[in-house]
């Protein structure tokens, strides 16, 4: 779904997304999957930390989006 028609090397996703179909699906485009095993997961996945580290660069690019959406919208002062 989210990963149609998008072509990677890599992609990177959090515990959340650590599923058999969604490593399946990312494998089968010829990626490499970066996603922490969940917890409760009984097989074990390696997981490159390195490469896992520069997660941090996505989640920055996200809050500065989030910032300046919010300065762009107003969302702050709503027009009454």
């Amino acid at each position: 779904a989210l990963i149609e028609g998008l072509a990677a090397e890599v992609v990177m996703a959090d515990a959340a997304y650590d599923a058999d179909h969604l490593r399946q699906a990312i494998a089968a485009k010829g990626a490499l999957a970066v996603i922490p095993n969940n917890p409760s997961r009984a097989l074990k996945h390696p997981l490159d930390k390195h490469l896992y580290a520069q997660r941090h660069l996505v989640e920055c690019c996200f809050s500065k989006l989030k910032q300046f959406r919010r300065v762009a919208t107003r969302f702050e002062k709503t027009a009454r």
